[in-house]
């Protein structure tokens, strides 16, 4: 979608991703306080909006430091009465789980809606976690799109569930819910100005503890029961009537699936899309079932819907076959396609499909056997190249444990580094450490990116100060949040707003570690030595390598009109022993097939010159702009 038919505020219709739809729905409901922080699939609800503050003063826009301060950002804005959003990944939630929970209790006062983002297949997660248990548990309502248009509309709805009944709202999608590209119709633009106001005009108390705790839990219940009976009629629950007595219940991107496999294998069961899932339209289901015998359940996947309508069915003691996960029809893991649901409704039907999709299969797992394998790299000029280049030399001969952490270089688990001992979650690197210091002998050491240490990577460092423990953490500071989008972080000269950067090396001395290096990622020669001292050095020893996002760079440069001046290969000099192919593993270079001489590939080369500095026999040098 164009930043023109975002920002057009009169109603049209418009092709765009479905994350930029739902920002355009925030935008419509007059949302003023917006808070995330990044993660995939959800990053582009972020990136639009960031765009969007500039045009729009009445929306305030910002990137927390962590899901949890964004959660609570948007909670604090809706106490104060007016309209708040955030939108985070399936993970974090987790971090955001504590303040959600209480939140559940309190409510909230204008409309607070939150989208949370599940990610069957762990595309880009550590796992495959199920967030809609969050909702029942937290006693709030939940939403569950299929396209962008529904997407679009949920969120529209969101605000106004939320804000009638003061409740928080959840809106739940997975990532082919979230990067589908689809026509949308949107609305009209209509933003009120930004108002102060007085916090004892909307004044009421937000806080739990024991029998408060008790009474908000019961008024939060007493919400859901009269939401469920909102839903029961609610336009985003649909049913597509069919034939005979077999039926499908679904919601999300698994109804889209059912009714291509439907389509495909030429059957037409009666069809219930459930966009309400919690709390579920009990009268609706029960109306739906009655009248069959035999119904599918299609969810990805923990079977959420499966065990509920289940118990529906029992209350409702209709007789009815619920067929899904518990009976072998459909799996627990990975996402769903349409070979996967009609392999299940054949198997209802008794009927074979018309595509043999275990042949597709097959084939797929042969050619894949023979193909080259193409691993995730670093991108060309990305400064942790060449601090990990550094710290496989410093490591040599030295027996470690490497604890990882996310970001960019959790890909030193994949081939050629083998680097990765543990990769848990965002900043458990140095708490696992903190761990293992007590009980191995060999030297413990831990990996954390800037905008991972100012997510969740602090308290574990004052830890391990404060208990004395012995390891050594580097610091990969790139500027930016590179992985999700090169969104800024604490650590950043910018943002949607006026900012202040935070200084990682004074935070990390004002916490007290006493060996703290900085360094130049991009020169990792003389590194070297640094990173084996601070290794071999008992205590906490801090190793910060500095060197900006490689992508964030470039596109500054250019936006500046400077030009990036790659690097050349001397064909006389070079001696073709690889060591840069072999020990570097920068994409820019290859082997040219003719001379079996390395070449560097000059449109993506951003002329870092790291590999320069490392060539034994010094053939690499700058095109110097010819």
């Amino acid at each position: 979608m164009s930043y023109q038919d975002l920002t057009d505020p009169k109603p049209k219709k418009a092709f765009m991703l479905c994350n930029e739809a739902v920002a355009r729905a925030v935008l419509e409901s007059d949302a003023k306080v917006t808070a995330f922080y990044p993660g995939s699939p959800t990053s582009e609800i972020l990136d639009t909006l960031y765009l969007l503050s500039a045009d729009y003063p009445d929306l305030k826009m910002e990137i927390s430091s962590n899901e949890k301060v964004a959660l609570e950002t948007v909670a604090g804005a809706s106490m104060a009465g007016v309209r708040s959003f955030t939108s985070m990944k399936s993970v974090g939630l987790n971090v955001a789980s504590d303040t959600f929970y209480t939140l559940g209790y309190t409510g909230v006062n204008g409309g607070c809606v939150l989208l949370v983002a599940d990610d069957p297949h762990a595309h880009s997660s550590q796992s495959e976690q199920d967030g809609r248990f969050f909702a029942p548990t937290g006693h709030v309502p939940m939403l569950e799109p299929s396209t962008p248009q529904e997407a679009y509309e949920m969120a529209r709805y969101a605000f106004d569930l939320s804000e009638r009944h003061k409740i928080l709202t959840v809106i739940r999608t997975t990532t082919r819910v979230n990067h589908q590209y689809a026509p949308v119709e949107v609305g009209e633009v209509k933003r009120t100005p930004f108002q102060k106001r007085n916090w004892r005009d909307v004044k009421r108390p937000y806080f739990t503890l024991s029998e408060t705790a008790r009474r908000l839990k019961g008024e939060a219940l007493e919400k859901l029961m009269k939401i469920e009976a909102e839903f029961d009629s609610s336009p985003f629950n649909k049913i597509v009537n069919g034939e005979g007595r077999i039926g499908v219940i679904t919601s999300g991107v698994s109804y889209l699936h059912t009714m291509d496999a439907a389509d495909a294998l030429s059957v037409k069961p009666h069809i219930l899309k459930l966009g309400t899932t919690h709390p579920l339209p009990k009268k609706l289901i029960v109306d739906f079932i009655t009248k069959l015998d035999t119904v599918l359940i299609v969810e990805e996947l923990l079977p959420y819907l499966e065990q509920s309508i289940k118990a529906i069915a029992k209350d409702a003691d209709c007789g009815l076959k619920i067929l899904g996960k518990e009976s072998g029809h459909l799996g627990y893991v990975g996402e769903y396609n349409v070979a996967v649901v009609s392999k299940a409704l054949s198997s209802v039907y008794g009927v074979n499909s018309p595509i043999d999709y275990e042949a597709v299969l097959a084939k797929a797992v042969e050619l894949k056997s023979v193909i080259p394998k193409r691993l995730p790299v670093f991108c060309a000029g990305c400064p942790h190249r060449g601090t990990l280049w550094a710290l496989q030399q410093a490591i040599k001969g030295t027996d470690y444990v490497l604890n990882n952490d996310i970001g960019c270089y959790s890909m030193l688990q994949l081939e050629p580094y083998n680097l990765t001992d543990m990769m848990i979650c965002m900043g458990a690197g140095q708490g696992i450490s903190s761990g293992m210091q007590h009980v191995v002998n060999d030297r413990v050491i831990a990996l954390i990116g800037d905008s991972t240490l100012f997510h969740a990577g602090l308290p574990a460092l004052v830890n391990a100060v404060h208990n004395g423990h012995n390891y050594t953490l580097f610091i990969l500071d790139n500027s930016v949040t590179a992985m999700t989008g090169q969104q800024p972080n604490p650590g950043s000269d910018f943002g949607p707003n006026k900012v202040t950067e935070i200084d990682i090396e004074a935070v990390v001395k004002g916490i007290g570690v006493k060996n703290v290096t900085k360094i130049d990622a991009f020169d990792p020669k003389p590194n070297v030595e640094t990173m084996k001292k601070a290794i071999s050095q008992e205590g906490v020893n801090v190793v910060i390598s500095v060197g900006p996002c490689a992508l964030w760079n470039d596109r500054k440069k250019r936006a500046a009109k400077i030009t990036i001046i790659p690097n050349k290969v001397g064909k006389e000099t070079c001696k073709s022993i690889y060591a840069c192919v072999r020990d570097f593993y920068c994409p820019a270079i290859q082997l040219d097939m003719e001379t079996r001489q390395t070449a560097i590939q000059t449109d993506i080369c951003n002329g870092c010159m790291v590999c320069a500095k490392l060539c034994p026999v010094s053939a690499i040098s700058s095109t110097g702009g010819a």
